[in-house]
């Protein structure tokens, strides 16, 4: 029995590919003329996740990098990496945890090749992402829902006593 759960969860790739991606150097050609190189970053990043039919999702993984120097914005990159994987045969949080986790890991090296490479084409020095622990914030996200629905209980539990 146990076998034929195991033969029918399936996991695979079907297609990577970016969905959208701007540039902007706002600042542009000033900044280049500057020999004092010390920018603030910001990262901000974040997964969605669409069911295509039963058995395909897409998951994109957006992430924007805005570099900034006295309140200026020298650069602003924004991508959505996405992909279509199959999955089939996963259920609940084992489900969640394949979208919420599994696939961003295997969209970010995609994502981040692509930002390093757009930024050093738009005349910046070298912008390597660091890794991200996927596992973490997905188990993190699903502590902060059983925070908030813990909460909204509370709260109604004590709104129907009054």
């Amino acid at each position: 029995m146990a076998e034929e759960q195991a033969a029918e969860k399936r996991l695979s790739i079907g297609k990577i590919y970016i969905k959208d991606f701007s540039f902007e150097s706002p600042q542009s050609p000033d900044v280049f003329r500057s020999n004092d190189w010390k920018p603030t970053t910001d990262l901000n990043l974040r997964s969605s996740h669409t069911a295509v039919d039963n058995d395909h999702h897409e998951v994109v993984l957006t992430i924007t990098v805005e570099a900034k120097a006295e309140d200026k914005t020298l650069f602003l990159v924004e991508l959505a990496q996405a992909g279509l994987f199959e999955i089939a045969g996963y259920e609940g949080d084992e489900l969640g945890a394949i979208i919420g986790s599994f696939c961003p890991n295997i969209l970010f090296p995609y994502a981040r090749e692509a930002i390093a490479s757009l930024i050093q084409k738009g005349g910046f020095p070298e912008f390597v992402l660091q890794p991200i622990n996927f596992d973490a914030l997905y188990l993190q996200s699903k502590q902060q829902q059983a925070a908030a629905q813990a909460e909204a209980t509370t709260q109604a539990e004590s709104a129907e006593k009054h």
